[in-house]
């Protein structure tokens, strides 16, 4: 007879420590390549470290007693900080990989203005980089993580079975990202049934983009939220959980790929000083040709959440992790 195994973490305070510890180590990992600026994928990489350590922390926070430096306002202002550096590097690269190679010569050449500009941008970013890498607020968080996991202090909720609270945990999460008004850009209203509306012309899009585009980037960042919130316990949940999971990631990276070429597009129109159609026309046509194809993948995805079904099936997924013996 096979016996089953039992994992090796069973509460909600073994969860929170495996967390924190694996996000800290990484953001630690890649912090001397970053200070010294060596490879844009260390910068990638200790960013994506630092906003799984927000995480952590905050949607924990219930079951931890923590020192005032490792705090959701401190661990985010460093992470935005790494953003800023980060968000330039993938306009350089989109800009560089996605574009350049298909654009006339004259256009090519005009894009050096746009490059020009972005590494003194990036100078005075990376700058600020290292500075807070160096500053008291960052030595602080490291000094007061390094002494919570060597000597964890805990809430009394620490110590509940994990089983019995993760959809608590989880469900708050969903409903945020279920209720966004996100989801009902480009729908109309048919007798209190959410109708999709479809074929919309590029022009129609970019429209509706210019309105709205920032709705749909809030939703985005509802849809990390969850994602990073959701990887943290599949462990605990089955194939329904892990389909539900890769969805949500899909739909982070769809209104992450509209919302980037948004960002340059606007980004190309302040160094311009011009509408970008005037200097670099053909970048402006693949930037709206991305932005239509972005949309036809996102309205498949739109349609399925919008739906009852999908919204009650997520809801009993999160209701239902894997049973599992606790033992003492």
């Amino acid at each position: 007879m096979k016996l089953a195994t039992q994992p090796t973490v069973k509460t909600l305070g073994d969860y929170a420590y495996q967390a924190i510890e694996k996000h800290f180590k990484k953001t630690l990992k890649w912090e001397k390549s970053v200070k010294k600026d060596e490879d844009p994928e260390a910068l990638h990489q200790m960013r994506v470290g630092m906003r799984r350590l927000r995480t952590a922390v905050t949607r924990f926070g219930l079951a931890l007693d923590v020192s005032k430096p490792v705090s959701d306002k401190n661990i985010g202002k460093i992470a935005r900080r790494l953003g800023s550096l980060r968000d330039l590097d993938v306009l350089k690269e989109s800009l560089e990989n996605n574009y350049k190679p298909n654009l006339p010569c004259k256009e090519q050449e005009s894009l050096q203005t746009a490059f020009t500009a972005l590494a003194k941008q990036r100078e005075d970013v990376l700058s600020s980089v290292q500075k807070t890498l160096k500053d008291e607020s960052y030595k602080s968080l490291k000094d007061a993580l390094e002494k919570w996991l060597e000597k964890p202090s805990y809430q009394p909720l620490a110590s509940v079975a994990i089983q019995q609270v993760l959809p608590d945990l989880l469900l708050p999460e969903l409903s945020n990202f279920l209720l966004h008004p996100g989801w009902l850009v480009g729908t109309q209203f048919v007798e209190s049934e959410v109708k999709i509306q479809k074929n919309w012309k590029p022009e129609k899009i970019e429209k509706q983009l210019t309105t709205e585009g920032e709705i749909l980037h809030s939703l985005r960042k509802e849809a990390k939220r969850i994602r990073y919130q959701m990887e943290l316990f599949t462990d605990l949940y089955g194939e329904s959980y892990a389909a539900y999971l890769t969805e949500v990631k899909s739909i982070q990276e769809i209104l992450g790929t509209m919302q980037d070429s948004a960002v340059l597009t606007d980004w190309l129109t302040d160094v311009f000083k011009s509408e970008i159609k005037t200097e670099l026309p053909t970048l402006a046509n693949l930037l709206t040709e991305n932005r239509y194809q972005s949309w036809q993948q996102w309205q498949p995805l739109q349609e399925r959440y919008l739906k009852a079904e999908t919204r009650h099936s997520f809801h009993l997924t999160i209701l239902h992790p894997l049973s599992g013996v606790i033992t003492n």
